[in-house]
């Protein structure tokens, strides 16, 4: 059976385990996603079965009055996914620690068949139990900064032809959540690859995406955030984990929801005439 029958396979066993008030929505292509799910015979599978290697099916996952979901991405080609958390007014605390929580069950999961099933089945659950109001905590945390927050924040911004492979795509993700970075990657054509964090764990983070095969790589900066004239970085919103967006104008939108859309629409991404 080829990986992707298997991983449509696995997506409809996610389906049907969903419980009352538990929520299955894909974001994107919804209509070919469902479809697809709906076919019973192996047949009828491959029939639907993506040809592209940069398919992804894109989903996300809430329950019932509750703040926070899970967003996922399954890379039809692979056996790779990635996991976003989602919520109202997260803190960066709270984004942290369930963030922590995936990298430990994903741990627990190697190895065994379907492991994003087996994955969900125990993340799920502890959306249940999560507080519906972390309001307390959140101010806590804010009137309590750490030394690494007091530390100025740095971002980079990379162009490159395009962005498919799911083996630097992957890799994206596991360096950015072990260097406890922040951003986005927007796969297809062009490939734009934007992350913040800790000055140190950033230039780590840039010589690790230089050191691959790249097709028209370019580091468009690395620099500290510039401050506004109130002496705080320039921010509007918070980068919560790491994201991928196949389209441009996705880009844009989130740059200008933390206040930084000038860093992009200079470079020519998102202007007319971009991709």
């Amino acid at each position: 059976m080829s990986t992707p029958q298997i991983r449509l396979e696995e997506l409809q066993l996610i389906q049907c385990s969903l419980m009352p008030g538990e929520t299955m929505t894909f974001v994107e292509d919804a209509d070919f996603w469902n479809d697809a799910l709906g076919q019973s015979t192996e047949r009828d599978i491959a029939d639907f079965l993506p040809k592209d290697e940069a398919s992804t099916a894109l989903f996300t996952l809430k329950l019932d009055n509750k703040p926070i979901w899970f967003q996922v991405a399954v890379y039809m080609q692979s056996d790779g996914h990635l996991i976003s958390v989602k919520g109202n007014n997260m803190s960066r605390g709270e984004q942290e620690r369930w963030l922590d929580i995936i990298r430990e069950k994903e741990r627990e999961t190697e190895g065994v068949g379907f492991p994003l099933y087996h994955l969900l089945s125990q993340l799920v659950p502890m959306l249940h139990d999560a507080p519906l109001d972390r309001h307390t905590e959140d101010v806590k945390e804010q009137h309590e900064p750490t030394q690494a927050e007091n530390e100025p924040t740095f971002h980079v911004l990379f162009t490159s032809h395009h962005l498919i492979s799911s083996k630097k795509r992957r890799s994206l993700q596991q360096w950015t959540s072990q260097l406890k970075l922040s951003g986005f990657a927007k796969i297809g054509y062009p490939g734009v690859i934007y992350a913040q964090g800790r000055q140190k764990n950033l230039e780590e983070f840039v010589s690790n995406v230089k050191g691959m095969q790249w097709l028209a790589l370019r580091v468009r900066f690395v620099e500290a955030v510039p401050k506004d004239t109130s002496g705080e970085h320039s921010s509007q919103g918070t980068l919560l984990g790491w994201q991928e967006f196949s389209r441009v104008g996705e880009v844009v939108e989130e740059m200008k929801r933390i206040g930084r859309e000038e860093f992009v629409l200079e470079m020519g991404i998102g202007s007319s005439g971009s991709a």
